[in-house]
């Protein structure tokens, strides 16, 4: 015998669900502001009367939308976990007058009542209807037997609180759970404010907060207004597909246009990349329905001396980035909860400022914005607690997409970040050995030098050691890893040859190749001590290491045969010479697969055109470096690409140095080269090594 079993469910699962799917008050209110933009309604006022006493407060959230009738309140209104809303988004229904799309799409959202109080009054109206009250005990619900005798009981009346033409819903919690504070109601405050984009909100539709309690809750409240006007750096742009773009402003400290130039980029375009790996590739969102991605961004940098430059009210500028700093997400206008909350660190931003501190923006570094059109971004779903997204696969690329934006954006900001500090005197920008030259001449000019020279002489010893072990322990560090990779590419062809029995030559052929991956990293593990070579010795070296990858890339090399009369002697560390030279190769690798020109081409060879001396040159058909300058290129993490640290031409500038010679980034038509070399080009400079 067969018996058919039915779920029953307790009235307290609307309590249940009313509690644990919504986090906060701020996310409660939001989902009733959200039902007021699905009406229709041009605004939603948030009343909260008498925060500080529990038994007269109230929360009141009335709109001037279109109002529900009887049918809609029995069938949809009642009905919890209804598919309306998700069935109007399914068909691309719109709402009649403001043809919005609907926000909701879960059914659940009037659950989100019970977080604020136990008693609550709904009264709604349709043009030309009468008006409908709902009012019901959360706790009579609770303590039900059944769904059946949880009941809620409908008023019809002359309409009184929508008198006249007017229409709209209005929705009136008392018996608050919770009493409220001042710095609960200042945050509520701004959460209601910023449900709306304030850099391209809807302009149909405004929501407001009125207290009535204490007159000073409110008083001296840090604005979105202020912190724009603090803010230094202005980024607008957008990205799609593959592709973005950008433009960059940057506005001085009020006081310092003499000492800085305001400076604003043309539309910057870039490709959109993320780091898989030890490898950068590039990323397509067209796979997925996320659309055009609008995005705006108000960079803050939160040294001391700036924030004293930009506003008098240090605190209230550090508290509100505190609270309010992160990128947040608006789709159609309206925000997606919780992206750019306090803790929600979606872009995992904190953490990158710690990899790369000078170089990377923290949440509380940044008020940003990103906009999605709800029709095109239906591959990324809210999540039933309303705390984000789901993390599917649309959200992961569309997370890396914005990674890939800020890294662009950061190596604009880091141009005039550097030249704010030395302005704001946070340094000279001068090297440290530049800065002692510098100290000599003063001193000399004063008759003291003679005292103070054993003293400088000393630390000039000292820094210059330590100068040398720290390149001697980085330089290894920045190439292995690729050598690495590309040893274990070769070690994943050995064994599959191995296991499909392929013949001794195929097999002896894949060792030697391993060998020759791996002399590179055991030749730069050696004693870096200066010694004798010649500039055609590094290159062949530099080509043994790098003509692996070369091949696995399809890139193919331009190596000009080097003459008597070029090639040149030069006294340094070999290791390291080889090592930024390979560091030069495979950033041209990185660019040139992210151009992917139809054909790659890498060119090594010398050249006597460069005055101060002759030079080894590596140049490529990528991308080249666009608007950045060689004092931006050689900074310390500058970077263009996603995931890099910025440390390689860095590094290799300082290599150079302490072999007697500087990195250079010969201009269009300084030097000769092939015709097909026209991206970008370095060069190392030996000088006075004759």
């Amino acid at each position: 015998m067969n018996d058919d079993l039915v779920f029953q469910v307790k009235p307290r699962l609307l309590t249940l669900l009313g509690d644990q799917l919504i986090r906060d008050a701020n996310l409660a209110v939001f989902e009733l502001v959200k039902n007021a933009y699905d009406a229709d309604a041009t605004e939603c006022v948030v009343t909260l009367e008498n925060p500080e006493s529990r038994p007269t407060a109230r929360i009141t959230v009335q709109d001037n939308g279109s109002g529900m009738d009887e049918a809609t309140l029995r069938n949809v209104w009642m009905v919890i976990a209804t598919d309306f809303r998700a069935e109007q988004r399914k068909q691309d229904i719109r709402s009649k007058k403001y043809h919005r799309f609907p926000l909701g799409e879960k059914g659940l959202g009037r659950l989100s009542i019970h977080k604020l109080g136990h008693m609550i009054t709904l009264i709604t109206r349709v043009s030309g209807g009468e008006e409908l009250v709902l009012v019901f005990d959360w706790d009579a619900i609770e303590s039900a037997q059944n769904l059946d005798s949880a009941v809620v009981r409908l008023t019809r009346r002359t309409p009184k609180t929508f008198a006249g033409k007017a229409h709209g819903t209005k929705i009136e919690v008392s018996k608050l759970r919770e009493t409220w504070k001042r710095g609960e109601v200042r945050r509520l405050h701004r959460a209601v404010n910023s449900l709306c984009s304030p850099f391209k909100g809807p302009t149909d539709f405004e929501v407001q907060l009125i207290l009535k309690g204490p007159d000073d809750w409110l008083d001296n409240m840090f604005t979105s207004e202020d912190a724009a006007s603090c803010a230094l750096y202005h980024i607008q742009g957008h990205f799609e597909g593959s592709k973005g773009l950008f433009r960059y402003t940057f506005t001085p400290p009020p006081g310092y246009s003499k000492q800085l130039s305001a400076r604003k980029t043309p539309s910057t375009r870039f490709r959109l990349e993320k780091k898989l790996g030890r490898r950068t590739v590039p990323i397509d969102l067209s796979d997925y329905e996320i659309g055009k991605v609008e995005f705006e961004f108000l960079l803050f940098d939160r040294d001391p001396a700036v924030l004293r430059a930009v506003t008098q009210d240090l605190k209230g500028l550090k508290d509100y980035l505190d609270e309010n700093g992160g990128i947040r997400i608006y789709r159609d206008g309206i925000r997606v909860y919780d992206f750019g909350e306090p803790g929600n660190d979606w872009l995992n931003l904190d953490l990158r400022r710690v990899n790369t501190p000078t170089a990377r923006t923290s949440n509380n570094q940044i008020l940003g914005t990103l906009r999605l059109d709800a029709t095109e971004s239906r591959d990324l779903r809210e999540k039933t607690n309303r705390e984000g997204f789901i993390e599917n696969d649309a959200f992961a690329i569309f997370r890396d997409a914005v990674i890939s934006v800020l890294t662009q954006v950061e190596a604009e900001k880091s141009k005039d970040q550097r030249k704010l500090r030395e302005a704001l005197g946070k340094g000279t920008g001068k090297k440290v050995f530049e800065k002692l030259t510098e100290i000599r001449e003063i001193l000399e000019q004063k008759g003291l030098l003679s005292e103070f020279e054993p003293a400088l002489k000393t630390a000039e010893r000292e820094m210059e050691m330590y100068r040398d072990q720290l390149l001697h322990a980085a330089v290894p560090g920045l190439t292995i890893g690729m050598m690495l990779h590309g040893a274990e590419k070769i070690l994943d062809e050995l064994r599959a040859a191995t296991r499909k029995d392929a013949s001794n030559v195929r097999v002896r052929e894949l060792v030697d190749r391993l060998y020759r991956a791996m002399r590179p990293v055991t030749n730069l593990l050696k004693n870096p001590t200066p010694g004798k070579t010649s500039a055609s010795a590094l290159i062949k070296e530099a080509i043994f290491s790098a003509e692996i990858r070369l091949e696995r890339h399809k890139i193919k090399l331009i190596n000009e045969s080097v003459e008597d009369d070029l090639d040149f002697p030069i006294h340094g560390s070999k290791q390291m010479l080889v090592a930024s030279i390979t560091n030069l190769i495979d950033n041209s690798i990185h660019w040139l697969e992210s151009k992917n020109p139809r054909q790659k081409y890498l060119y090594i060879g010398i050249t006597d055109e460069l005055e101060g001396g002759r030079a080894i040159v590596v140049g490529d058909n990528g991308p080249g470096f666009g608007s950045d300058e060689p004092d931006d290129l050689v900074t310390a993490f500058f970077t263009r690409r996603v995931g890099g640290m910025g440390l390689g031409l860095y590094i290799a500038s300082e290599v150079m140095r302490v072999n007697g010679g500087r990195l250079l980034f010969p201009a269009d038509g300084e030097i000769d080269l092939p015709a097909e070399v026209d991206g970008a080009v370095v060069a190392l400079q030996f000088m006075d090594q004759t």
